[in-house]
């Protein structure tokens, strides 16, 4: 599948199917904090989401009960792959020295997010074995 970039309101609603796994558009509405969209706003941004192949639907009666069709991780790392390629030139080392910068990091928060990177690739290692 081709991954597209999501738009503000497309990844907020996104972001709350992939935490519900599946919804109506009714569940997604009641997610929202505070103000909450209008019903066909939700309708419609689910209806796009469909065809740009981010969701899925099946018919229940004559309600959409709406799923995933990409995971998370999957756009997750489409979004990093952009990030990394269109901001640092596809240098990791360059991003991980910006964001040290950035955030203040000292040299033991350095050797942790190398520990945690280790302790996640061995974690895949073995799922693939």
């Amino acid at each position: 599948m081709d991954v597209k970039s999501l738009t503000k309101a497309e990844e907020q609603i996104m972001q709350i199917i992939w935490k519900l796994r599946e919804a109506i558009v009714k569940d997604v509405v009641e997610q929202f904090d505070g103000s909450k969209p209008a019903y066909t706003t939700v309708a419609t941004v689910l209806s796009v989401l469909e065809k740009k192949g981010f969701v899925s639907h099946r018919k229940i009666g004559n309600t959409k009960l709406f799923t995933p069709a990409i995971s998370k991780a999957e756009y997750t790392k489409f979004q990093f792959s952009s990030l990394l390629g269109n901001y640092f030139g596809g240098s990791f080392p360059k991003m991980a020295s910006f964001f040290a910068k950035e955030n203040d990091l000292d040299i033991s928060d350095l050797e942790n997010i190398m520990k945690q990177a280790e302790e996640e690739m061995k974690k895949d290692q073995q799922k693939e074995n």
